[in-house]
């Protein structure tokens, strides 16, 4: 029997506004994690363990920056000589191009080479979450249901439910779905992970597209989701395993603390499922005297002579004798100055915390995540308090 062709569009166009400044200068798909990831070596890693070489990446915000990251797919076993790697860029010339207004609007623009591509299976995956995933396994198991869509889903906390499509089920059956709903029926989310009987999905966003006229199509989860499910074609995956989303500034903080663990939820260098990455070149890591580092994940390229706990260190930061930083995750090259205190904060690339400062408050009580963006220079002294934002958003 044939190997199921499968084609993977993964959905890396988003502006990602609730990440605030650290997508102001690049694609939420190409923000670091953990060090020396980003976040798009989650879904393409799980392409690669999946045993899946038809790879799409839909651009539109900052693509420089994850054209730098992907360059010829190769780090992913995706530079091939048919199919591999393909990034999508908006486009004018056909009455598909444009600037896509949502997850819907890319896929229907892209039907064209979806449809030239004739796979048995059309995978749809966010870039901004992570999580491990088989995604030939979910594909067996959609073809073998007669479903028009699978949808993935997990358990989110019930205060943070809103933000997601939420479903009720009946065994595997889908027999409600909420996009975004203000008050959430069950607790149970889509993980932006969809799997689609390419033929009949496209055909009914031809149809969807036909209805909306001028005001064009959005996400996935405004009418064809919905669709699918009112007509019974739409059946879920059970995910068990670790999985967050984080597309905001408190979850990305809080996916870095979780990896801190004594036993991180996902393990990154596991020989059978290794999360790959474009490597950088950089030596390593550099301790020096005084320096006490605890709890941490500290990358090549970084300096330390002060006091880490607690924090994720990506290549190229220095933390000077004296300086503290705890609970915190700090970009490529940002740098602590000798005195200075950063606690419970991200600083994105190039930061300079000058002499003495404080980013984030003195470490004795929580609070929300304060935020330096790109470059960003702190005066000797200065204070960014916990929960604030430098350089201070505007206001209206």
């Amino acid at each position: 029997m044939a190997l199921t062709k499968i084609l993977v569009l993964v959905l890396a166009g988003g502006a990602g506004g609730r990440l605030e400044l650290l997508t102001e200068r690049r694609a939420k798909p190409a923000v670091p994690f953990a060090g020396v990831y980003r976040l798009i070596d989650f879904p393409l890693s799980n392409c690669q363990h999946s045993g899946i070489a038809d790879v799409r990446v839909a651009v539109q915000f900052h693509p420089t920056s994850l054209a730098d990251h992907l360059a010829n797919g190769r780090p992913w076993d995706l530079d091939r000589t048919v199919g591999g790697l393909m990034t999508l860029p908006p486009f004018r010339g056909t009455d598909r191009g444009g600037w896509a207004t949502g997850t819907a609007d890319v896929l229907w623009r892209q039907a064209d080479l979806v449809r030239e591509a004739a796979p048995d299976a059309l995978v749809v995956v966010s870039a901004d979450a992570v999580y491990k995933l088989d995604y030939r396994e979910v594909v067996e198991e959609h073809r073998q249901s007669g479903a028009e869509v699978t949808m993935v889903t997990t358990e989110v906390a019930a205060d943070d439910a809103a933000r997601y499509g939420i479903v009720q089920l009946e065994g595997d059956r889908v027999t409600d779905y909420a996009y975004k709903p203000d008050e959430p029926a069950t607790t149970t989310a889509t993980n932006e992970v969809f799997v689609f009987t390419p033929g009949a999905t496209l055909d009914r966003l031809e149809a969807l597209a036909a209805d909306a006229g001028e005001d064009g199509l959005a996400d996935l989860g405004d009418a064809l989701l919905p669709a699918q499910t009112a007509d019974g074609l739409a059946r879920a995956h059970r995910f068990a395993g670790y999985w967050r989303d984080v597309g905001t500034v408190p979850a990305y903080w809080q996916a870095h603390m979780d990896f801190l663990a004594a036993d991180p939820p996902i393990d990154l260098d596991d020989t059978a499922w290794p999360v790959h990455t474009r490597g950088g070149r950089h030596s390593a890591a550099r301790l020096l005297p005084g320096a006490a580092v605890e709890s941490s994940l500290v990358s090549g390229g970084t300096r330390v002579a002060g006091t880490v706990r607690g924090s994720v260190l990506s290549p190229g930061v220095v933390v000077e004798e004296g300086a503290t930083v705890t609970d915190s995750v700090l970009l490529p090259g940002a740098r602590v100055r000798a005195g200075a205190r950063v606690h419970r904060a991200v600083l994105d690339d190039g930061v300079d915390v000058g002499r003495d400062a404080t980013v984030g408050g003195d470490g004795s009580a929580d609070g929300d995540i304060a935020l330096v963006g790109r470059a960003a220079r702190l005066e000797a002294g200065a204070v960014v308090p916990a929960g604030g934002r430098l350089p201070e958003p505007e206001r209206n």
